[in-house]
């Protein structure tokens, strides 16, 4: 198993010709270097992926599958507005992809700092990326994650479209691990998000809302949370592309609900063709002055009523986002009555991370957390089972297999997501997410298929829990075994619950902004089931804890059952 190296880790050779001089970036799926090829005597990047520890050596596979994907993906494309892929190597069995190194900052950068593009800067963005995807699209690659961040415009003026690192051509079959992130909620197409198949058009979507964004300095869709935003991507009205300037028929034509009625790449060339500079001009002065973000109208959200036999999509794309993984502190309290135990924090897909805390109180009855800065929705009046839908949804992994079909029953009009997981060594997970209109209330139902074939147990599932949030993340784990629930494995079952707090950035500038920060309470019951782990976890925000434990949790959770 490989470890994460230190960034001090400097002056590495690798292949016996690329010395790693300073890490220009961290991701959740690996380090990238600045290096130096000492044979061609050119300066590289070096894309290292890393191993996540504890990572099975059948996912570490998948890992390594996945990055060669990357590398041929990459490897078809040569175009002067794409970074261009020079070498894959393999350090004891690990890929490194060697790109070309481009000195800039990414689009997300620039308009963080200097505010929106001008509508001579925002054409040749459009004009750059869309010939990049008229040259992947061409090779029949989808590049999957367009965004700002995945645009950078280089110290000498040129724009560059990046990171094909979960490109797919659509040639080629998909991975069984489909729990890898496939964009970014706010950029996401609505199809993709809603679980449709995978086309050209989406990217086109995805260039549309980035321009949006470089114009006007705000994201299309800010939700409250990731899943909020989720849910107003696929159903809420498309934003108003009245303030995107010269290129607002660009922005409207791309951003089109139908994918077959959205704008070419071509049509979008020939449309911000007289917009374009002379040839030599520099587009981004660093002198030019600070632009102030664009106000927009928002639409509301549109409340669209699930039909009960509508299907899970088999792989929604985003996954909201990846939560940290760092040691966590326990804090003991008073467990409250009957409340059980799980985890997941979102992704989709993610998209993850959305829920809460534990039932617990100090002795003297206060709350572990502060109070909330801001106001929530009430919560919906459940009180019988009239108020609530029946579902039946199946929770198989990607290889699909028996056994692994449930119902339960939640409101009406709420929306689903299915997410992937590994789970860092208790095998691999399916999550269908289970979400209410504002984003602020979930229900997750997660599988372990074959959990007890492994020799784990409960109590090292509530390890994994702890392990998905930081320092000052997670608070007031609250576990309680319980007779009330009827036996269904080799332990019983356990009541769990715990509070998260989700730290924020506002939106618009990606700086921190605590006042935003969200605080779940997490309500949960971990279900063995012959050999397989169930966790039913019900989500609230954490000011409405108490009627959230009694009109969603109590109620919600006891519809539960898996289907024989």
């Amino acid at each position: 198993m490989q470890e994460e190296r230190p960034v001090t880790d400097h002056d590495r050779l690798i292949a016996g010709r690329y010395r790693l001089r300073h890490v220009l970036g961290r991701g959740s799926m690996g380090t990238v270097w600045a290096a130096h090829d000492e044979v061609l005597r050119r300066d590289v990047a070096v894309k290292e992926i890393l191993r996540p520890p504890g990572t099975p050596d059948v996912e570490a596979e998948l890992l390594r599958e996945r990055t060669l994907r990357e590398a041929r993906s990459a490897a078809a494309l040569a175009h002067p507005n794409l970074v261009t892929l020079y070498d894959v190597v393999q350090v004891d069995g690990d890929p490194y992809v060697v790109m070309e190194l481009v000195p800039s900052s990414s689009l997300a950068e620039v308009v963080r700092q200097r505010g929106p593009l001008t509508d001579v800067q925002g054409a040749v963005v459009a004009d750059a990326v869309a010939a990049a995807l008229e040259a992947a699209h061409r090779a029949g690659i989808t590049h999957r994650d367009v965004k700002p961040g995945n645009v950078l415009v280089a110290d000498d003026g040129r724009v560059k479209l990046t990171d094909f690192g979960i490109a797919r051509n659509v040639a080629e079959a998909t991975l069984t691990s489909r729990g890898i992130t496939l964009g970014t909620p706010a950029f996401i197409a609505p199809e993709v998000a809603a679980g449709a198949a995978v086309s050209f058009a989406a990217d086109q979507w995805s260039l549309g809302a980035t321009l949006f964004a470089a114009m006007t300095g705000q994201q299309p869709y800010e939700g409250a949370n990731v899943l909020q935003t989720i849910n107003q991507v696929v159903h809420g009205d498309v934003p108003s592309a009245a303030a995107c300037g010269a290129l607002e028929p660009v922005v409207a034509g791309l951003m089109t609900k139908a994918p077959d009625e959205r704008m070419t790449l071509a049509e979008v060339r020939r449309l911000v063709r007289p917009l374009l500079p002379e040839v030599g001009t520099d587009v981004f002065p660093a002198s030019a002055p600070t632009r102030p973000v664009v106000e927009i109208a928002r639409p509301p959200l549109v409340k669209r009523p699930i039909p009960p036999d509508t299907p899970l999509a088999a792989d929604p794309g985003p996954l909201p986002f990846a939560v940290a993984d760092a040691p966590t502190r326990e804090l003991r309290g008073r467990p409250v009555v009957s409340v059980l135990v799980a985890l997941s924090a979102v992704v989709l897909f993610a998209i993850g991370s959305v829920s809460g805390f534990a039932l617990t109180r100090t002795v003297a009855g206060a709350p572990l957390l502060p109070p909330p800065t801001q106001s929530t929705p009430t919560l919906p009046a459940i009180t019988d089972t009239q108020s609530l839908h029946p579902i039946t949804a199946s929770a198989a992994t990607a290889n699909g297999e028996q056994g692994a079909e449930f119902t339960i029953e939640v409101g009406p009009d709420w929306t689903s997501f299915l997410e992937q997981r590994t789970n860092n060594g208790l095998g691999p997970s399916t999550v269908v997410h289970l979400v209410a209109p504002t984003g602020l209330y979930e229900v997750t139902v997660q599988r372990f298929p074959g959990y007890y074939e492994q020799r784990n147990t409960i109590r090292d599932y509530i390890g994994l829990v702890r392990s998905r949030w930081a320092a000052g993340q997670y608070f007031g784990e609250a576990q309680e075994a319980t007779d009330v629930l009827p036996p269904g494995g080799s332990e019983a079952a356990v009541q769990f619950s715990y509070r998260t707090v989700e730290r924020a950035t506002e939106l618009a500038r990606g700086v921190p902004d605590p006042g935003s920060d969200l605080r779940r309470s997490r309500y949960s019951r971990v279900l063995p089931r012959g050999a397989d782990l169930w966790v039913v976890e019900v989500v609230v925000p954490t000011e409405q804890e108490e009627m959230g434990r009694d009109r969603l949790f109590n109620t919600i959770a006891n519809t539960f059952s898996v289907k024989d």
